[in-house]
């Protein structure tokens, strides 16, 4: 075992290194793990669902059961839970939303925090979702205190099941002396990012089997409200896509999204390469090692930072998220769909960047009369509102000068895909722009295609920064 930490050890993953050789890296790592650990460790798949009563392993053993078997990485780490507060219903959730912390020398903001959280969801959406906190300070007695408080203010939610309060027993964790100093970090802030490594990989294994989806904040975070309907717009019009981790907030660990079948793996990634990196910067490593290459962040931000001291020193961290809303109930629907254009692309940026709620575009070469961009929806539709933005800040001419926007139906296959063979025009674009409210009440049938049309042949490049549709009925998963 010596000999496979001396391994970790001289592992480096700096933050601009590709993801191929580090891939390549893991690979031989795991390799040399399942050479060297012949002791048939297994992890257990589910956690025990009473208090910890058991006694304390002899320091001999300390730290080393939690890491012996790093290579199965769909299983779960096994580690007794503390159940602080609640305890989890049998039936999954649609999202887990898991935060972890600790004592701070200055200020503290979990009350606000699950406040924010429960204050900002209607009913029907409270149904729909479990609050799991993980207090990882080592003071017993200020963890003690504070669960006092949350039970306090929060004991219907605690009954109803929504909010569970844990904690992972110090006895489990790695040793957090003498760690590799990477990137000239002192002792301390070594330390510091190197635990809440661990403190998180322990949350995300706990919260595994809860429910579909995971969401990661921060103990310091405002939400919009209604945020969970807008997580579900936008995981209904990701159907059919692949993606790892979507992101609503810009900021450190706030508002990741994942797949909950991912976590086990994840969790296994921070516990390996706890003390190399702080944890954000590990996320866009596994994020790659999972062939998700490119960030996927959507606007507006759901999720705001509001605490004015981390939970490092105290020190003063008062970044704000300027993509945040209040109200971010608004999010498109964009259903299902494909898109197809005539329009030259121009390098990457492709039609369907027009149409996602991340912060892209499609970009094209002057267009000609008679171009089009279809949108043609895996089902038919029934279609409210219709919002279509052109041009961006720093080009502002590469708008759509001239150009119609229509609606169609009886879809018929053609060579270059589906396309509809009957159309109705509701407007023309207007300095670049269009908006269409109350679609349904103007046209007889449910929507099969949208398309814009180039009315006249124009000099400048064109941009389409967003297409955003509103379903009068959200569509069925």
């Amino acid at each position: 075992m010596r000999l496979v930490w001396k391994s970790l050890d001289k592992m480096r993953c700096l933050r601009k290194r590709s993801t191929i050789p580090f891939l390549g890296f893991l690979i031989t790592f795991l390799l040399f793990l399942n050479l060297y650990i012949e002791d048939g460790y297994v992890l257990e798949g589910d956690k025990r669902q009473l208090r910890e009563t058991s006694v304390h392993p002899p320091s001999s053993e300390r730290y080393v059961h939690t890491f012996r078997d790093l290579s199965n990485f769909s299983g779960s780490i096994n580690v007794t839970y503390r159940y602080l507060a609640g305890t989890p219903l049998n039936r999954k959730k649609y999202l887990t939303i898991g935060l972890s912390s600790v004592k701070r020398k200055r200020g503290n903001y979990l009350l606000e925090t699950i406040k924010s959280i429960f204050d900002q969801s209607s009913y029907e959406e409270l149904k729909e979702i479990v609050v799991v906190v993980h207090l990882a300070d080592f003071d017993l007695v200020w963890c003690e205190n504070l669960v006092q408080e949350i039970t306090r203010k929060f004991a219907h939610h605690i009954i109803a099941g929504r909010l569970l309060v844990i904690q992972a027993p110090e006895e489990y964790y790695p040793s957090l002396d003498g760690l590799k100093r990477n990137y000239n970090d002192p002792e301390d802030r070594v330390r510091f990012r190197s635990k809440q490594n661990v403190d998180y990989a322990f949350l995300l294994n706990f919260c595994t089997n809860l429910s579909h989806f995971y969401m990661m904040l921060e103990d310091d975070v405002r939400c919009s409200r209604n945020f969970l309907t807008a997580l579900k717009k936008v995981i209904t019009s990701r159907d059919g896509s692949y993606w790892v981790m979507l992101e609503f907030s810009k900021l450190g660990y706030i508002g990741k999204l994942y797949h909950s079948r991912d976590l086990p793996r994840l969790a296994h990634f921070l516990l390996m390469f706890y003390q190399e990196m702080p944890c954000d910067w590990l996320l866009i490593h596994f994020r790659g090692l999972l062939a998700q290459k490119d960030v996927i962040r959507f606007k507006p931000s759901l999720f705001q930072h509001m605490g004015y001291y981390s939970s490092y020193k105290g020190a003063e961290n008062k970044l704000k998220d300027d993509d945040f809303e209040e109200d971010s109930i608004d999010i498109p629907d964009n259903p299902p769909a494909s898109l197809y254009t005539n329009i030259n692309v121009f390098e990457n940026y492709d039609a369907t960047k027009a149409y996602s709620s991340v912060d892209e575009y499609f970009w094209g070469k002057p267009p000609s009369t008679g171009d089009f961009f279809v949108i043609v929806f895996n089902k038919s539709t029934k279609i409210n509102k219709i919002k279509i933005s052109t041009g961006s800040d720093d080009r502002q001419n590469d708008i759509l000068h001239h150009g119609a926007l229509e609606v169609g139906e009886k879809l018929v296959g053609t060579k270059k895909g589906k396309q509809c063979s009957s159309y109705i025009t509701l407007g023309e674009f207007k300095n670049g722009n269009i908006e269409v409210q109350d679609v349904d009440h103007k046209i007889a049938f449910d929507i099969e295609c949208v398309r814009i049309v180039v009315t006249a042949s124009q000099k400048e490049w064109i941009i389409i920064r967003s297409i955003s549709l509103w379903t009068t009925q959200p569509p069925s998963q």
